[in-house]
């Protein structure tokens, strides 16, 4: 059953379960697009194939706010507005330890290695890496765990995962980037929490908020 944020002629919004793919990929798991297609074609009687656009992406462990277009011209205005940065993106993130100061900023270069579908963080400058920007701040600690608000600057693959782990609080669960244990259902403790952006038809402010996932360890910061 999707769980629904939004939805008007131009776009629909959906909260992600950790596990799903936005996108199809390799394994043939059938991804939130589709399934996006098949509640539209459903709900509208609509014949025929049914138009949705992936705007972003969430990695398959990450759950929260996707944004999809229903017609080619909303896609192209709401990719206008990621690739200018005039969507502000808030994510929640549980991690391990407690970040070394309450709030700051992280720059990173990022460079990722597409066979290991691993990226690396680096401090300075490197000549393959792409310069990676979030702000971040500390809302709440609770059984050892560390609630933290991340604003990412930039949208690159792995970014909140790395620059966070590149400061010794890797996200719980996510053991790719240094958390010791696994979380049972695979999932990782990053939620994106809040998109606001201008309505790419409409021109009004719009603020989408998704629910935390109901696993052990949101249940704790809800």
């Amino acid at each position: 059953m999707l769980e629904i944020l939004y939805e008007d002629n131009h776009l629909l919004i959906i909260n992600k379960s950790s596990g799903v793919l936005v996108q199809g990929d390799a394994t043939g798991d059938k991804p939130l697009v589709e399934l996006g297609k098949e509640y539209i074609k459903e709900k509208y009687q609509k014949p025929g194939e049914v138009f949705l656009g992936v705007v972003h992406r969430l990695d398959r462990p990450v759950s929260g706010v996707v944004v999809f277009a229903r017609t080619s011209k909303a896609l192209e205005r709401m990719n206008e507005l990621f690739r200018n940065k005039e969507t502000k993106k808030t994510y929640w993130a549980l991690v391990g330890n407690k970040p070394p100061q309450a709030e700051g900023t992280l720059i990173h270069w990022l460079v990722k290695d597409e066979k290991k579908n691993k990226t690396t963080a680096y401090k300075k400058e490197h000549p393959q890496g792409q310069r990676s920007e979030l702000s971040y701040r500390h809302l709440l600690s609770k059984s050892g765990m560390h609630l933290l608000e991340v604003n990412p600057i930039t949208g690159r693959p792995h970014q909140i995962r790395v620059q966070l782990a590149s400061m010794d609080c890797p996200i719980v669960g996510d053991v790719k980037y240094g958390f010791e244990i696994g979380n049972a259902d695979n999932s990782i403790c990053l939620h994106a929490r809040k998109l606001q952006f201008i309505h790419p038809v409409k021109k009004e402010p719009l603020t989408i908020q998704a629910d935390l996932p109901k696993n052990q360890f949101w249940k704790l910061f809800t």
